[in-house]
């Protein structure tokens, strides 16, 4: 009993449990049946949203294409007409050339017809201008070629001396005008500038007190004076001259710094070896302080900014050389302000005029060192030291050694020149006068042609008597430009010397 229980219960589970199986077996295949039909659906509902799309851009794309292909043909039919009318343009200027070059072939026949009779004509004028100049020649009894050089020397002749004249007349105009403006700018300047300061010449000869100091100078055996001599690098004249001692010495600074020591020795009273190279130490210390302070004045007075400390040295040391009896530094300040003035009259610049007027005479405190001429030592100096290269031009050409590159180195040569000439600047002893006066005639008389010649205006101009029968108008202009070179050349000589040539014809006859 229990075990046919149990059978049966087993198989009312299995019995469930196949039910269930195939409950669930189809209700699994229902759902899967729904869910392939929701994917047909779906998949159905996608190709016909596709189809249309497709359809819509099919569409467009064709609306599309029928546009480009319109517009294709707009433009097609565009550029048939322009070929159109540009084929028609071509047609007609072919044909207007056509007709051009008929025109130019008939014109060039008619030319080729006329070209030939000139032809004809000037050989018939060549032969014919062949036995005139024959006949002219028989007639003349003169060759073709003597003929030609007589018309050219009469022409050149005549060109000579129309060339005198007007060069005559271009100087006068030039010269009426030209001095006119200068002499207002010079005036002005001097005016303005007005230098109160006169030469300043650096004397040698110390004053003693007695004549007893003397012996003190020259010591035992003349050991203190050669100490000095040899210590300050001078030479102590001690002659005859009553209480007075000369120092003699190329270079002006050791000549003053010698000057200073020997008059501080003689105030003293203590005179002897040791003590002259202590005093001459010092002095020279004191004097490297004062060229420092010169030289700081003078750029102070003249404004100019900026120098080097080595140019400011070399500048205060101007202030013991001296020109012709003109002190130097002056000199340099007065030049730079009479540069400026000009410069500011005439536009250029005048910062240029300043320093170079200040600085051209600088290689003068180094001259006596340094082989070369003032302005070349000079330039270079300037150069090394970091100076303007249109500054260093107006040095190295104020005295025309190099060409001068700017109008501010004519004016600072100009304002050179007016400083050193003007009314006691500058003097000369009278035998340096009398041999200038000399050497002014005796390079007049050197040329053919003069007959006489006088330094007059204290050797500022030389008047030349020429002889008319051998120098002409022109040769008289030549002439006096040659003589003036030559001045320039071979002479040493303050400011300008005017050269003047006189030609004059006279006429001379008797009444018996």
């Amino acid at each position: 009993m229990n075990e046919l229980s149990n059978g049966m219960i087993i198989g009312l589970i299995i019995g469930n449990v196949i039910l269930i199986a195939a409950l669930s077996f189809g209700i699994s295949r229902l759902l899967y049946n729904n869910y392939i039909k929701q994917q047909k659906n779906k998949a159905t509902d996608l190709i016909q949203t596709a189809e249309e799309k497709a359809k819509e851009v099919e569409l467009e794309a064709r609306a599309k294409s029928l546009k480009i292909s319109q517009e294709t043909d707009a433009e097609i039919a565009r550029r048939r007409m322009d070929l159109s009318r540009e084929e028609e343009r071509l047609q007609k200027r072919r044909t207007e050339l056509d007709g051009r070059m008929d025109r130019l072939e008939q014109r060039e026949s008619a030319l080729n017809k006329r070209q030939s009779v000139i032809d004809k004509r000037a050989n018939e004028l060549e032969k014919k201008f062949e036995q005139q100049v024959l006949e002219l020649q028989r007639i003349a009894q003169m060759s073709m070629e003597d003929a030609h050089n007589e018309l050219l020397a009469v022409a050149e002749k005549e060109a000579q001396a129309d060339m005198a004249r007007i060069i005559r007349q271009i100087e006068a105009e030039a010269r009426a005008e030209g001095e006119k403006r200068a002499r207002e700018i010079i005036t002005d300047a001097i005016q303005r500038v007005a230098s109160e300061h006169v030469g300043e010449v650096t004397t040698s000869v110390v004053p003693l007190p007695n004549e007893e100091m003397k012996g003190r100078i020259v010591g035992r055996n003349g050991r203190n004076i050669r100490a000095f001599e040899q210590e300050a690098g001078v030479d102590v004249i001690v002659d005859d001259t009553p209480e007075a001692v000369t120092i003699s010495c190329f270079d002006s600074v050791r000549r003053e710094i010698a000057r200073r020591s020997l008059e501080r020795l003689i105030l003293d009273g203590r005179i002897h070896p040791a003590y002259i190279e202590k005093v001459l130490a010092e002095e020279t210390r004191e004097m490297e302080r004062d060229l420092q302070e010169a030289g700081e004045q003078a750029a102070y007075d003249a404004g100019v900014a900026g120098l080097h400390p080595e140019i400011i040295k070399k500048l205060g040391r101007l202030k013991y050389r001296t020109s012709y009896g003109q002190n130097q530094l002056a000199h340099s300040v007065e030049t730079a302000k009479l540069a400026v003035v000009m410069a500011s009259e005439l536009g250029a610049d005048v910062e240029v005029a300043r320093a170079g007027g200040l600085l051209h005479d600088i290689g003068k405190a180094m001259d006596h060192n340094v082989e070369g001429t003032h302005a070349a030592i000079g330039a270079e100096f300037c150069k090394r030291h970091g100076v303007n290269v249109a500054v260093v031009n107006v040095i190295s050409s104020h005295h025309h050694e190099t060409e001068q590159e700017s109008v501010e180195a004519v004016i600072v040569e100009a304002a050179d020149a007016i400083s050193g000439a003007r009314p006691g600047a500058r003097r000369e002893d009278l035998e340096q006068y009398i041999k200038r006066l000399k050497a002014l005639e005796e390079i007049a008389n050197s040329y053919k042609g003069v007959s006489q010649s006088y330094a007059i205006q204290a050797g500022r101009e030389v008047r030349i008597m020429v002889k008319p029968e051998d120098i002409d108008d022109l040769a008289s202009t030549r002439l006096a430009r040659d003589i003036a070179k030559k001045v320039e050349e071979t002479m040493q000589y303050p400011g300008q010397i005017k050269v003047t040539v006189i030609r004059e014809t006279r006429a001379v006859d008797y009444a018996k």
